[in-house]
C-alpha cells in the first residue's frame, strides 16, 4: 500500500520571532502603495489640466471680466433690517411678476383662491359669451335641467359577439364626485363656524 503525503505539508513555526513570517510580504504592500500614490497624483493632474480647459473655454465664451462680473465680499454690509415698508414694497412687487410666482404661503391659501373661484363660478350665473348670448349657469339648476330633459341617448351600436371567454365590461358608479375640500379650508369653515355661533 502506497500512501501519498499531503500537498501542502505542515512547517514547523518559529515563534521566536514573535510575528507571522509567511503570509505578509513587504514588497507587494510596498508596490501597491507606490502605484496608488501614482494613480491619484495622475488623477489630480488629469482634474487640474480638465478644469483650466473648462475654466478658459468659459473665459472664450464670457468674454472678458468687467466690473460687473466680479466677485463682491457682502460680509462688510451686515444682516439688512427688518423693514415693514420694504415688505410691503417688495409684495407689491410680486403681484406685478408673471405667472408661475413663488409663494408666499404653504399654497394653502392658493388652493383656497382656487377653490373660491370656482365656486364663483359653479353657483352663479355669468355669461360665457355675451356677444352669443351664452350664460353660464349654477351648476344645481343645470343638474335639475338634466334631470328633467334627461342626457341625449347616443345611437345604439351593433355589438359584436364576444370572443370565447370574454365578458361584457361592468361599469361602477363613481363613488365621489371627485370634488374635496383639503384640510386648510375645512378648517377654515370650521373656525368661520365656530365665530358665527
Amino acid at each position: 500500500m502506497h500512501t501519498h503525503e499531503p500537498e501542502n505539508e505542515r512547517q514547523e513555526v518559529d515563534a521566536s520571532k514573535g510575528y507571522e513570517q509567511s503570509d505578509a510580504r513587504v514588497s507587494g504592500v510596498v508596490i501597491f502603495l507606490i502605484a496608488l500614490s501614482i494613480f491619484a497624483l495622475v488623477t489630480a493632474g488629469v482634474s487640474y489640466e480638465l478644469g483650466k480647459w473648462m475654466d478658459a473655454r468659459m473665459s472664450k465664451e464670457d468674454g472678458p471680466k468687467n466690473r460687473w462680473a466680479q466677485p463682491v465680499d457682502v460680509r462688510p454690509l451686515g444682516n439688512m433690517a427688518s423693514s415693514a415698508e420694504m415688505e410691503k414694497t417688495v409684495g407689491a412687487s410680486m403681484q406685478s411678476f408673471p405667472t408661475p410666482r413663488a409663494q408666499t404661503d404653504d399654497g394653502n391659501q392658493d388652493v383656497a383662491d382656487l377653490h373660491a373661484r370656482e365656486d364663483l363660478l359653479l353657483d352663479n350665473y355669468s355669461w360665457a359669451d355675451q356677444e352669443q348670448g351664452k350664460v353660464r349657469i349654477p351648476i344645481e339648476r343645470a343638474m335639475e335641467l338634466m334631470a328633467q330633459r334627461g342626457l341625449p341617448v347616443a345611437v345604439a351600436v351593433e355589438q359584436t359577439p364576444l370572443m370565447t371567454g370574454d365578458e361584457r365590461p361592468v361599469v361602477a358608479m363613481p363613488l365621489t364626485n371627485g370634488f374635496a375640500r383639503t384640510g386648510y379650508e375645512l378648517d377654515q369653515a370650521s373656525a368661520i363656524g365656530s365665530k358665527r355661533r
